[in-house]
Parts: C-alpha cells; sequence; structure tokens
C-alpha cells in the first residue's frame, strides 16, 4: 500500500514548492485543482483492497469539488476581477521557495519526533500533511491578492485532510462529506466576497483594503 501511496503524497507535496514559487494565478488555481485531484487518488489508494463504496464516493467528491467546481468558481472571480499576477508580494518568490523548502525540512524532523496514537499508511503521510498546512499559512499571511489567499484556504484544508485520510480509519462518510461542505461553502462565500471587492474597489488587494478609513466632512 506504501508504493501507492507515496507517489501522490510526492507529488502533493511538490505542488506545494510549485504554489510558492508562481506568480500567475491562473498557474495556482490549475496547482490547486491538481491537489484536490491528488486527494482523491490517497483516498483510493489508502482503501484500495478494500473495494467498498465509501472511499469511492468520497473520492469522487473530493475530485469533483476541488478538481472541478473549486477552480471554475475562482477562475470564474479572477477573469471578472481582471488579474494575472499576484504583483508585490509581502515575501517574494525566491524567498517563499527558500522558504518553503525550509519548511519541508522542518515537517520531516517534526514527523519523526511526532508521537501519533496509531500507525500511519506512509512514512510520508505526516511530513506532507504538516509541510501543506505550512504552506497553507504560509500563503495567507505572505500574499496580498484575496484570491491567492482563498487559494491558501483550500491547500491548508488539504493538509488537514492528508493527515486525516493517512491517519484515522472509519470515520463516518456523512462526517467526511460535512467537512467537505464546510469547505465549499467557505470557498462560495469568499468568491462572492471577492467579487464584491473588485466592483466595489476596482481592486483585490488585501493590503490596500488595511487602509479604508471612515469619511469625515
Amino acid at each position: 500500500m506504501s508504493t501507492w501511496v507515496d507517489t501522490p503524497l510526492v507529488l502533493v507535496a511538490l505542488t506545494g514548492l510549485l504554489l510558492v514559487a508562481s506568480s500567475r494565478l491562473t498557474r495556482c488555481i490549475r496547482i490547486v485543482a491538481f491537489q484536490g485531484a491528488l486527494l482523491g487518488v490517497i483516498t483510493v489508494a489508502v482503501h484500495q483492497h478494500e473495494f467498498l463504496a465509501r472511499p469511492l464516493m468520497l473520492a469522487a467528491a473530493i475530485v469533483a469539488l476541488k478538481g472541478a467546481v473549486f477552480p471554475w468558481l475562482l477562475s470564474r472571480v479572477l477573469r471578472e476581477a481582471d488579474v494575472r499576477r499576484e504583483v508585490e508580494p509581502i515575501v517574494g518568490y525566491i524567498s517563499s521557495l527558500l522558504l518553503g523548502t525550509l519548511m519541508l525540512a522542518i515537517s520531516f524532523r517534526l514527523s519523526a519526533q511526532l508521537p501519533l496514537p496509531t500507525p500511519a499508511v506512509s512514512s510520508l503521510v505526516v511530513p506532507v500533511a504538516l509541510f501543506t498546512t505550512f504552506i497553507g499559512l504560509f500563503l495567507i499571511v505572505s500574499r496580498r491578492t484575496a484570491l491567492m489567499q482563498v487559494l491558501a484556504y483550500v491547500v491548508l484544508e488539504n493538509g488537514i485532510y492528508v493527515f486525516g485520510v493517512g491517519l484515522v480509519q472509519g470515520t463516518p462518510i456523512l462526517v467526511e462529506l460535512g467537512v467537505l461542505l464546510d469547505v465549499f461553502v467557505a470557498v462560495f462565500v469568499m468568491g462572492i466576497a471577492i467579487f464584491r471587492i473588485n466592483r466595489e474597489f476596482d481592486h483585490i488587494d488585501t493590503e490596500q483594503l488595511t487602509l479604508l478609513t471612515d469619511w469625515m466632512s
């Protein structure tokens, strides 16, 4: 089982490094969509010997939402906002890539010292989950564009999902689908918020929004 799970886990880690080094928002959306599809593959690989409808349904829901619906929604918001790049991130792209590599090393270091209640299906589950979570948090605080911060939120949730699917066995499918529905609602609401912000202020730069003050005559 480990071999089947390791390959998509490695690809998930690579998508995290690609995200921190990418400035084009369209490319970032595609990377996150690919990462979401990989989560579906990981779900099936973890349960490959069971042949149950539950993991197949969950994998299909993940691929449909994170691999298709989320990218479509965010791509539509991107077209309406008429923004193509993250022009001036708080942390530059070369520095981000270096920090991403450092976070990957730290994730492996922490995973070796982290006590686990149950053994993981692969030795890469915990470090990749930690790394993906770190990447999501890093992108939230280091990028100015609201759309990029929404993508970072999805990446953060992807890291949490990898941790859960690799360690927790037997979680009811209604709980897993409920969490997935919460993420869908959050992304949907944030997409609408970005669209409204762009119509009102002609930009989606969150740094500029922090400078807003009440108008005084």
